[in-house]
């Protein structure tokens, strides 16, 4: 019998059409990866499959979804479209705020709107670029395109436009568009509250939370985040412990309350209590310390940061750096710096100014300057560091011959470049120079000086010895000095000896700011540096009755990553029986290099001279300069840090501790820094 034929095989899919056959089209209905996206892209260009309208959308789509979400090539893709439809408009729109480029996102919005009407997927998403831009002008054209369009009322639409308003100030502009709502959402009663609270207006952002038909844990967090930004950290408590669950943003909302407003041991127990840290929570906890001057804790802060496998931003980078900076620890901030390159943190924007800052209020302006010349693209930051630092470091002629080489490169001057310019004379008594750049900030850059300007102005003055010409500008400039302008003016006066101008200061400065305790022990020695003994005594008996204590001088020295304090007469340091002993020999030494101390320096009623020596012997940055003798390696520099003015004597008894012991001295008082050596000062006996 004849055998039955085989059966033929099932007949070939269908191919799409247009669509080439060797390109199937279900390989991109089947991609979950970018390296599978990419070789299905490849493919389509190979096979001319991409051509295909539908090809092209999938990819695009594709590279834009949350899986992928790579804008560079859903751009690329988008840009080969000959005449993408709107969907695929959208598509990208979205992308490129997703990815923050909100402003390309408005730019291909433009384009779109010759050729399409939007629709209620476009317009959310550009409304949302409009707010991460803080856009505002350009939202409320489009809310006016949206209700020439018919698509003011749609939901989607409305909320956007309540979010955008209220993160761009305009909470006016967010209520009316909120209260016309037919159905509000969660996230439209979210964004209103989040809208009063940036305003300020709390009272208005409790009263909308007090309404609200349902909350969720964002309701809560932005209402404790307001009323701690606005200083009601107490308020801002209550609503935390009534939270139902506490989010870790609320967390870190409560440590930022307290830190800002100086209760940072509330901050410290929240921290301690929490059972989840990120690394906002650290940040926040280094930046308060930071900011409350405890630059100790905010290091060791940084330090446990580290040792709990966290990786610190640029934010953390930022805030230890300025903490070592108080405390002047080099060796501390060489660590951080080191830390960095390990770890390829670039030193080109924000972390180049502040490594910059640090080297130079930590006494090494070499490597400021070796951090400013390894910046191949230097920003105004970069150029306004160095200067400020050059200047403090007395270093005028390299700082204007910077300012100059910067104008010369097109980067335009701010006021605070201006600020470390006119301070960069004041520290090297240039008073002519001084004026000029004065006047040419606001001749030549239209920058109207500020209460900053005048004081660099009157400082410089009156450090030249021209305390009347400061007077006058006190009187004459256009706003009303503050308490900074008069106690240069009182210091002036001390430095030069003009009692008349010094009281006419301390009633003024009395009279705004009668805590000022500066201008009490300024004024009194004064008094005492005329012999008036009887004032000195009136002065310190008003001091007595409000108050006020005179502050001690403190002295700082680093050594081996531990920061040794001294106060006058300070004989509470492991190493007293060795620092007095150097003490002594450099007394003896001195002696034999000619010196004779200049007892004018001690302000107290002494008669004998031999008290008055041991007066300024006990000085704190000469205990200082002992443990850096007997401690600091030879050829190293000993480096100091004093909280108050270097007195004449002391000036004069380092230098020549420098050259005696052929050592260099670099001290950072409360104005700027003196480099000895040689039996020299950088300063050149003016400060």
């Amino acid at each position: 019998t004849p055998t039955a034929p085989a059966p033929s095989p099932p007949p070939p899919p269908p191919l799409r059409h247009d669509l080439p056959q060797s390109f199937d089209f279900s390989l991109l209905l089947n991609c979950r990866t970018a390296r599978e996206t990419k070789q299905v892209h490849a493919l389509s260009l190979k096979t001319g499959a991409f051509n295909h309208p539908p090809t092209a959308s999938k990819l695009l789509a594709l590279y834009a979804g949350p899986a992928i979400n790579d804008l560079r090539y859903a751009r690329s893709v988008f840009d080969e479209i000959p005449q993408p439809a709107l969907p695929s408009w959208n598509v990208i729109i979205k992308c490129c705020v997703e990815n923050q480029h909100s402003h390309h996102a408005l730019c291909l919005f433009r384009e779109l709107v010759w050729d399409f009407t939007p629709d209620c997927f476009t317009l959310p998403c550009v409304i949302k670029g409009c707010a991460r831009l803080s856009a505002v002008e350009e939202g409320k054209q489009i809310h006016g395109l949206a209700l020439k369009i018919g698509l003011g009322s749609d939901k989607f639409v409305e909320s956007s436009l309540v979010s955008m308003y209220s993160k761009c100030g305009c909470i006016g502009s967010a209520r009316k568009v909120f209260d016309d709502m037919d159905n509000k959402d969660l996230v439209c009663w979210n964004a209103v509250i989040d809208g009063y609270a940036r305003c300020g207006e709390i009272e208005l952002a409790l009263e909308v939370f007090n309404e609200m038909p349902e909350r969720d844990s964002f309701s809560w967090t932005v209402l404790v985040d307001g009323l701690s930004k606005c200083g009601k950290v107490e308020a801002a408590r209550e609503i935390f412990e009534k939270m139902p669950t506490r989010s870790l943003v609320s967390w870190n909302a409560m440590i930022n309350g307290y830190m800002k407003s100086g209760d940072f041991n509330s901050a410290r127990n929240l921290f301690e209590d929490m059972h989840t840290r990120d690394l906002i929570t650290w940040n926040s906890m280094i930046a308060g310390y930071d900011l409350n001057g405890r630059f100790e804790e905010a290091l060791d802060m940084f330090n446990s940061l580290i040792k709990e496998g966290f990786i610190p931003n640029h934010a953390t980078f930022v805030c230890a750096l300025s903490s070592v900076s108080g405390l002047a620890t080099l060796s501390t901030g060489s660590c951080i710096h080191s830390y960095m390159v390990k770890n390829e943190h670039p030193v080109d924007g924000v972390l180049g100014t502040s490594l910059i800052e640090m080297y130079s209020k930590c006494g090494s302006i070499e490597s400021a300057l070796a951090i400013f010349h390894s910046i191949s693209k230097k920003k105004l930051g970069h150029w306004t560091a160095i200067i400020v630092g050059l200047g403090m470091h007395g270093m005028a002629s390299l700082a204007l011959q910077l300012f100059a080489e910067m104008r010369k490169a097109g980067i335009k001057p701010n006021a605070i470049t201006f600020v470390g310019v006119i301070n960069a004379c004041n520290h090297a008594g240039l008073v002519d120079h001084g004026r000029h750049y004065f006047e040419m900030m606001e001749k030549e850059y239209r920058i109207k000086p500020t209460m900053e300007h005048y004081g660099c102005l009157v400082d410089l003055l009156c450090r030249a010895g021209r305390v009347k010409e400061a007077k006058y500008v006190i009187n004459t400039m256009p706003m009303k000095p503050n308490k900074v302008m008069w106690m240069s003016l009182l210091g002036g006066s001390r430095i030069q000896g003009n009692q008349k101008v010094g009281e006419y200061a301390a009633r003024h400065l009395i009279d705004l700011a009668p805590e000022t305790i500066g201008c009490y022990i300024v004024l009194s020695n004064i008094y005492a540096a005329a012999g008036q003994w009887d004032k000195v005594s009136q002065v310190r008996e008003m001091m007595k009755k409000k108050g006020i204590r005179k502050e001690p001088g403190c002295s700082s020295i680093e050594h081996k990553g531990m920061l040794h304090e001294f106060i006058v007469g300070d004989k509470s340091h492991p190493q007293t029986e060795k620092i007095c002993s150097k003490l002594t020999e450099m007394r003896e030494r001195l002696k034999l290099a000619g010196h004779v101390p200049d007892t004018s320096q001690v302000l107290l009623c002494i008669e004998e001279e031999e008290e008055k020596e041991t007066e300024l012997e006990n000085h704190s940055e000469r205990l200082a300069i002992a443990f850096g003798l007997i401690n600091v390696h030879p050829g190293s520099p000993i480096r100091i840090m004093k909280n108050l003015r270097v007195c004449n004597d002391c000036h004069s008894v380092t230098k020549l501790l420098s050259r005696i012991y052929d050592r260099e001295i670099i001290v950072r008082d409360n104005s700027r820094f003196h480099h000895f050596k040689s039996g020299s000062c950088s300063c050149n006996d003016f400060w």
